[in-house]
């Protein structure tokens, strides 16, 4: 099989002038000759370099998407009031700007939307801080949690993580890889853009580049999925700036399948710095525990803005400020704050 996966090296690496795209059923086959190692090392890594260098396209990317969904682990359906959302971040984490989503995830299933998330360790390029850590701040381990136990948490707290080492060893295989080459390779995007989740769900992925919005756009509808949120965020996240226009994209069903929505938000008494990371787990956890109190910080306003917005998206609110509203009173009347302490309780019986 390496000699198959020789050819496929060939046409996605014999230069800018010659090189030919595969087929979606050719990139997934590519990646599962990666992941299973039966492509060489030399061969895994000059083909994630050969691919990065040529650039994805939307069918190569529903391929390697059908490959994730084959190989990789799903948490079984549970019953929730709401489709679970998808809210993750790159994998490379954060080293610039503090990361939201977990505070966000405990505001919205607070409110009753259920939030699965998934992500590694401190992984390359970047090396920033994985959202494994985020959580750790807050008193939670996913890392030693089973798929079962997973699923267990996400049905009684309405929050659950997969964590790629412990559930899908053999993504983790490529690692090695992607700190050796020294550049994301496409699987960085085919992440953003992975659901490990077999019921109703609602999938949201953070870009930087336009094109790579693109990318993902056109796979996920190959894939069928009509539904899903495209947020140009922090640093490639699902984290909306203060700094800036929120530039969001909506892929919903019905007469206008795709809309771009700009949020801006001094319309929502919302602007300001975003939030720095301060590059010391110990802060970062008083931080976070202050948003609980809550106290009024930078870090607070954030979070009703982040989680404003996806109450605002999950149905939870009617518009915006209703959502930067509900967020607010969920933090004051400590619904958040006793949210956690159900998800350490259950997680304390494992």
């Amino acid at each position: 099989m390496s000699l198959v996966f020789r050819d496929l090296l060939k046409k996605v690496g014999s230069g800018a002038h010659t090189h030919k795209d595969l087929t979606r059923t050719e990139a997934a086959l590519a990646l599962q000759l990666m992941l299973e190692q039966v492509a060489t090392p030399a061969q895994i890594g000059a083909f994630l370099i050969a691919h990065r260098i040529k650039r994805p396209t939307p069918e190569e990317m529903a391929g390697m998407l059908d490959t994730y969904n084959k190989l990789g682990p799903k948490i079984p359906a549970v019953e929730t009031s709401s489709p679970v959302m998808i809210l993750s971040q790159p994998y490379d984490g954060r080293d610039r700007t503090f990361p939201l989503s977990p505070l966000t995830a405990l505001v919205l299933a607070a409110a009753g939307i259920p939030v699965l998330q998934h992500g590694g360790d401190r992984m390359p390029t970047k090396e920033g801080t994985p959202l494994l850590t985020l959580w750790q701040c807050l008193g939670v381990d996913w890392s030693t949690l089973t798929l079962g136990q997973v699923a267990h948490c996400l049905a009684q707290t309405n929050l659950g993580f997969v964590y790629l080492p412990r559930h899908f060893p053999a993504a983790q295989g490529l690692v090695p890889y992607r700190e050796q080459i020294g550049k994301r390779p496409p699987i960085a995007t085919l992440e953003l853009i992975w659901n490990p989740y077999q019921g109703q769900s609602h999938l949201v992925a953070g870009f930087v580049h336009p094109p790579t919005e693109t990318i993902m756009r056109d796979a996920l509808h190959l894939h069928g999925i009509q539904e899903f949120t495209t947020v140009k965020g922090l640093e490639g996240s699902c984290d909306l700036p203060r700094e800036r226009t929120a530039i969001i994209g909506l892929a919903r069903k019905g007469d206008n399948p795709w809309q771009r929505l700009h949020l801006h938000p001094q319309d929502y008494r919302m602007a300001g710095r975003n939030v720095p990371w301060p590059k010391n787990t110990t802060t970062a956890a008083q931080m976070m525990a202050a948003v609980l109190e809550p106290e009024e910080q930078p870090l607070t306003t954030s979070v009703l803005w982040n989680s404003g917005f996806y109450l605002w998206q999950g149905g939870k609110a009617n518009s915006l400020d209703e959502g930067i509203a509900l967020s607010s009173e969920l933090l004051c009347s400590g619904a958040v704050a006793q949210q956690l302490h159900r998800l350490q309780t259950t997680l304390e019986k494992f």
